[in-house]
């Protein structure tokens, strides 16, 4: 029996995209009543494996999951552990996979990045997520292009080429964002400061953290993966990991560069406070003089010096300015002996 293409959203098992691959050489769309009845026929249709993409947020695709399909419980244990990091792992004859993504929209905000989940097998490709990624978007756009997958791993390993690719276009938004923020240092506008450049410093470190692949799990998978997984299948895996590699070994070099530039801001920062206080230093020395004739002068007591004569008040201003004078010229002198 043909099964025939359905044009759906989320429906009410949860279930965002199906598609069939192998009986023709177009993907081809399924809902889950046709996947319910594949699964049941899949031993008559060796060369053929379908992709069942759900939505967690649903709280009826788990169920649908357990009562249809006979997933590892390796895959449901992922779904409610509090640990989130990239990982392939093997589960019997399974592959076990939490990829982390960003959201559709992302913004540069830690809240931006969720997991998705995948079990792999031979014939079956199971994914789940609670939000809409991008790189899970690409694959589907991808697909209902008609690119071709080969085999069950294929997809796993374009959809990773996805991610890897969306890191990259992160990448180079945040490398934008820094060369605005030096150009504007280089020329002596310091419109940013250091708590934008912490945020987004803190943003790579998280998807550097999440996003890569744990090295020990994927080197296991390559080195034993299950008997169903060709060479060829084991190159993509490779290839894709390298990919991963060169995108995290970019944002490395981001994050060294937001350092220097965080480095650079506060030095300018201290210089700027320290002509201010200098500043402050030179008019508060300057005043100390007038200020001391003038408490000295501004006593109720008798004796006050030159209150009779005609010229005082000059005398006491020629004073004044001789001590200002001197005062001036010692800050001066401190100053440059710092220099």
């Amino acid at each position: 029996m043909l099964l025939e293409a359905v044009e759906y959203g989320s429906d009410q098992c949860g279930l965002v995209c199906g598609y069939l691959f192998g009986r023709q050489a177009q993907p081809i769309p399924i809902g889950a009543g046709d996947a319910v009845a594949w699964l049941r026929e899949r031993a008559a249709h060796p060369d053929e494996f379908i992709w069942l993409h759900f939505n967690l947020a649903n709280a009826v695709s788990e169920k649908w999951l357990r009562e249809h399909t006979a997933l590892e419980d390796e895959f449901y244990d992922c779904l409610h552990a509090g640990s989130r990091s990239t990982r392939i792992e093997q589960a019997g004859e399974t592959l076990v996979a939490v990829v982390n993504d960003v959201l559709r929209d992302f913004s540069f905000e830690p809240s931006d990045i969720s997991s998705m989940y995948l079990s792999v097998e031979r014939q079956l490709v199971i994914s789940a997520r609670r939000s809409p990624l991008q790189s899970v978007e690409r694959l589907r756009q991808a697909v209902r292009k008609g690119e071709p997958m080969a085999s069950s791993v294929v997809l796993l390993t374009h959809l990773l080429r996805d991610q890897a690719d969306v890191l990259i276009r992160i990448v180079r938004d945040a490398t934008g964002k820094v060369d605005r923020i030096e150009d504007n240092l280089l020329s002596g506008q310091l419109k940013f400061k250091r708590a934008d450049l912490g945020a987004l410093r803190r943003v790579l470190v998280r998807l550097q953290r999440l996003l890569a692949p744990e090295p020990a799990a994927l080197f296991r998978l390559l080195q034993r993966p299950p008997g169903w997984v060709g060479e060829a299948d084991r190159q993509e895996l490779r290839e894709a990991s390298e990919e991963f590699a060169v995108a995290l070994n970019d944002i490395s070099s981001l994050q060294e560069r937001i350092k220097l530039l965080q480095e650079e801001i506060a030095a300018l920062v201290n210089e700027a406070n320290n002509r201010s206080l200098y500043v402050l230093t030179i008019v508060t020395v300057l005043a100390l003089p007038i200020n001391i004739i003038a408490g000295l002068l501004g006593m109720n007591v008798g004796g006050v010096p030159l209150a009779g004569d005609s010229g005082g008040f000059w005398i006491i201003a020629g004073i004044v300015a001789v001590f200002t004078a001197v005062a001036g010229w010692v800050v001066v002198r401190k100053r440059r002996e710092l220099e």
